[in-house]
């Protein structure tokens, strides 16, 4: 495909613009850690929140959803439940709070507020922040992949090298080019570069969802799509078996399917509500929405940017997501039937881009999904060099160095993590299995041991140290044990080997000592099983108030995973122009708005501080 002169000129401009602005303020990012990694509390939340759901707008997974509307129709509205999309729910409701009630500046840090500084708080220490740089790994590894199918089909150039040492197909020297910009904007400038690009990110990328939404509801009648897909892809609910049979429109949907294990649909969805759950409830993996949870001024501040990355991410973002579906359905079967069964679902996206976006909206919209790919890798390799210098060599090797040796090492450490995670995209299979392992996996082996840590007083370091160990060794070995079995079937095994490590690693041990204890339930406040510490306080504090808030939160919780659904099936109604449903939904979204509105925003005065 080649580009006009002015969609180049808009892509290579954003290019520019971002390296002018991560060097522009690096000497106001360098000042020390606090200043680099989390911009010294002083970021407003509506910038925070912002960033953090351009962040999110990732092209990868952009691609992945394309790919699963055209294929599952509304019902791909669930699928991305196999990530733990509550997660910035649990995040709004009470999460945020507690996490930023500890005033610490990582993840792995927040472990020595939780477990004190003996020796299993230390492994536990080590061991989260080796999980925290294990998924930027595998992060990066999945961004890799997805930037260099989108930019293949785009970019006009043949950039593959083949010779004795090094072969690189363009997909691959693309991959590269984008992601060293990217990285040295981030690795210079520091959160400051990261959330000021990401904000601009985040205006280029909602016009670009705008622009693609008019263009498929101007394009593609609500006629037109059901001719196009079998019975029951426009249905949003599903019986216990998916029954969406794709012979006649385009048969080799149904191996698609077959090979991703989603037939039995209704046992899919247990296993995805039961993962998510406690995914949710375990808060986020040490990367960037951590990071921008700590660097929020105050832990009110703190659940408002989780409630407006909710608001800012998901109705642009599928607004887009079900324009491209619904114009590749329309449009692409016959490119499609022509390449039997042999589709690469994952390319959707970009060949929509090419056929449907005009000149000068084509330049825009690629920079806008630019934007995205960049924001999100630029957040992870703003935030993982956190847990190397930080938790390790400030910690461990070095903690009396100067603020400027502190950041060299920053750099250091940001440039060895991309080419690790670089390495790693080289022997990934596609976008769709590095989503399944990072999701099903990966994240199986996070929930148990960071469930326990907020909600249960006797988890000591050993059991967090212990848990982690074995759910991660769970999630590596495990796809490899039953290499036929969908990711998300292994989550429940996963979940069950750390459970184990967690219950033998703590009650072989003793309790962890009762300042630590103390001094985290007071400045934390937590919900759950922490009454022998809450007796402790009140000896000495008689007055001292538990939380219990249990109930409310959790009716909260139910509420805004009802209000964030609706603002997932809004926008795909809206463009597939099914009017009744999109109605319900916008009573709905309204419902749980006033309901979140009266409920948690005008109580967290009274309670989040």
């Amino acid at each position: 495909m080649n580009l006009a002169n002015i969609d180049i000129a808009i892509i290579l401009c954003y290019l520019i613009m971002t390296l002018i602005i991560g060097f522009m303020i690096s000497k106001h990012a360098s000042k020390n850690l606090q200043s680099y990694f989390l911009g010294e509390n002083k970021i407003p939340w509506p910038l925070l929140g912002l960033s953090n759901a351009s962040g999110m707008f990732d092209i990868s997974g952009t691609m992945w959803m394309v790919s699963i509307l055209f294929i599952y129709g509304v019902k791909s509205a669930w699928l991305p439940w196999l990530w733990p999309v509550w997660n910035q729910v649990f995040m709004m409701i009470f999460l945020a709070i507690w996490l930023r009630r500890s005033n610490v500046l990582t993840g792995a840090q927040w472990i020595t507020h939780r477990f004190g500084d003996a020796r299993g708080a230390r492994l536990s220490h080590i061991i989260v922040t080796i999980f925290a740089i294990i998924s930027v790994f595998g992060f990066i590894a999945y961004f890799f992949i997805g930037i260099g199918k989108f930019a293949t089909i785009f970019f006009p150039w043949d950039l593959s090298v083949q010779s004795g040492i090094i072969n690189f197909t363009s997909e691959h020297s693309y991959a590269l080019i984008i992601i060293a910009i990217t990285s040295l904007y981030a690795i210079k400038g520091g959160i400051y570069s990261v959330v000021i690009t990401e904000v601009i990110q985040f205006v280029i990328m909602t016009i670009s969802c705008l622009v693609v939404a008019f263009i498929a509801i101007t394009n593609v009648s609500a006629e037109q799509i059901l001719e196009k897909v079998p019975a029951g892809w426009d249905n949003l609910f599903f019986s216990m078996e998916l029954n969406l049979d794709w012979t006649g429109y385009l048969d080799s949907v149904n191996t698609k399917i077959d090979s991703d294990g989603f037939q039995l649909f209704g046992y899919l969805f247990m296993m995805m509500l039961f993962k998510g759950i406690f995914a949710s409830m375990a808060g986020p993996v040490p990367s960037y929405d951590m990071q921008r949870v700590l660097s929020a001024k105050t832990p009110i501040e703190a659940a408002k940017m989780n409630g407006l990355t909710i608001l800012a991410l998901f109705f642009p973002r599928y607004l887009m997501v079900a324009g491209f579906g619904v114009l590749a359905l329309v449009h692409l079967m016959p490119e499609f039937t022509a390449m039997g069964e042999n589709i690469d679902f994952e390319i959707i996206l970009p060949m929509a881009i090419e056929r449907f976006i005009p000149v000068g909206f084509k330049g825009l919209l690629i920079a806008g999904l630019l934007a995205a790919f960049m924001g999100t890798f630029a957040a992870f390799i703003n935030a993982a060099p956190a847990y190397i210098v930080n938790d390790l060599y400030k910690k461990y090797i070095n903690p009396n160095a100067d603020s400027k040796t502190y950041i060299r090492y920053s750099y250091v450490s940001s440039v060895v993590i991309v080419v690790i995670g670089l390495f790693m995209g080289f022997y990934a299979q596609s976008i769709n299995s590095l989503t399944l392992w990072i999701t099903s996996a990966l994240y199986g082996g996070y929930a148990a041991a960071n469930v326990l840590k907020w909600i249960w007083w006797r988890f000591n370091g050993y059991g967090y140290f212990f848990g982690m160990l074995g759910g991660l060794l769970a999630s590596t070995l495990g796809p490899g044990i039953f290499p036929d079995t969908s990711a998300i079937y292994l989550f429940p095994i996963i979940l069950f080997a750390s459970f184990i490590g967690c219950i033998a690693g703590t009650f072989l041990t003793a309790p962890d000592e009762d300042s630590v204890l103390i001094n985290f339930y007071k400045q934390t406040r937590p919900w759950g099983f922490w009454k022998p510490v809450i007796n402790k306080i009140k000896l000495t504090e008689p007055d001292f108030e538990e939380n219990k808030d249990f109930k409310r939160d959790m009716i909260n919780v139910l509420v805004g995973i009802v209000w964030q659904m609706t603002l997932v099936i809004m926008p795909i109604y809206l463009v597939i122009q099914n009017f009744s449903y999109f109605g319900i939904a916008f009573v709905v979204f309204l419902i749980t708005s006033l309901f979140l509105k009266i409920f948690w925003y005008d109580k967290l005065s009274k309670y989040a501080v």
